[in-house]
């Protein structure tokens, strides 16, 4: 399973650096840089790979402390949210493996404080206490804070090293960026967007479908597998600002001869439905953009052929019969 197809179903990676999430500073990174925390790919181990300051380790490493505390680095989050659960993942990290972990959260609308000595006097609250950390392994935690926040602190006791840090939450959207009558992208993970469910993502994860940007290459979208029997393909979003849709961009890009033939859309009003009840007959699915032909590595934009939905919640891609879509952008009025 790739990283982005393990991201916990209705949650995003909010410190993701395809969001735009940062590793600001850390006390000690002697032997591994911070940056590496939160590269989208799982880490790699190379037996052979030396630097001039020892082993060479895909993750954030710190040197052997000798004296009291312990070690720490910030995260800036690529968009603000309320965090459900975290990765520590410490894959490859046997020997050298922190013992225990806890995290620090902040929110503030300004700028970071940009000297180490500075971070103790920020307001920071736990919302992880000391827990401990399994070598080699993806360290899953829940957290029970129903806050906003900005930035986050992971704490590693006394030292050692982590290969990846995820923070999986729900995206609250700044409000304040949006302007009356203005037409915003209601399923930008950046407003909140989430990718619900879907019938298949073999090849690349549904969660791409919202990503910021157009796509880097074929692996970043959604691609499902051959279909070698009846039916099609389908994606479920939730958007992140119920509204009406006026606007809609289906982007095939880099998909040549793996593009759907044909593609539809569906919408809903369903605040509250859970991802079992939009999966089955209790959801109505009204028709948004009826069943239209699709083309291989462009960028497809319809809005005279949409059917307009007030106040709508979630829509359904369908995509015939199978195959790979890049991106998924839902412009509209927020309700």
């Amino acid at each position: 399973m790739s990283e982005a197809n393990s991201t916990p179903p209705g949650l995003v990676d909010l410190a993701s650096s395809r969001l735009g999430g940062i590793a600001l500073l850390a006390n000690d990174e002697f032997f591994a840089e911070k940056e590496n925390l939160l590269k989208p790919a799982r880490a790699v181990f190379l037996p052979d790979k030396y630097t001039d300051r020892g082993k060479w380790m895909d993750g954030w490493e710190t040197r052997r402390r000798r004296t009291p505390g312990h070690d720490w680095c910030v995260v800036q989050l690529g968009v603000r949210g309320i965090i459900k659960q975290v990765d520590i993942d410490t894959s490859y990290f046997l020997g050298n493996h922190p013992t225990a972990a806890s995290l620090d959260a902040l929110f503030i609308s300004g700028g970071f404080v940009a000297d180490v000595a500075a971070v103790e006097r920020l307001s920071w609250t736990e919302i992880l206490g000391q827990s401990s950390l399994n070598p080699g392994s993806q360290n899953l935690f829940s957290v029970t804070s129903d806050e906003t926040w900005t930035h986050v602190r992971l704490n590693i006791f006394p030292d050692g090293g982590v290969a990846r840090f995820r923070v999986y939450g729900i995206v609250v959207p700044d409000q304040s960026k949006l302007r009356s009558g203005e037409l915003v992208d209601l399923a930008a993970i950046e407003n909140g967007g989430v990718a619900l469910a879907c019938s298949d993502m073999f090849f690349s994860s549904m969660n791409n479908l919202i990503m910021p940007g157009r796509a880097e290459n074929m692996g970043d979208g959604w691609e499902t597998k051959r279909r070698r029997g009846p039916g099609y393909d389908w994606l479920i979003l939730k958007l992140g600002l119920a509204g009406t849709i006026r606007k809609i961009e289906v982007d095939t890009n880099h998909f040549k001869g793996n593009y759907p033939d044909m593609c539809s859309i569906d919408g809903c009003v369903a605040r509250d439905a859970s991802i079992d009840q939009l999966t089955s007959s209790d959801t109505t699915w009204r028709e948004v953009l009826p069943k239209t032909k699709l083309q291989a590595d462009t960028r497809h934009f319809f809005e005279h052929e949409l059917s307009y939905i007030e106040n709508c919640t979630h829509l359904r891609l369908n995509i015939y019969p199978d195959g790979g879509v890049s991106r998924l952008r839902v412009w509209g009025t927020p309700s």
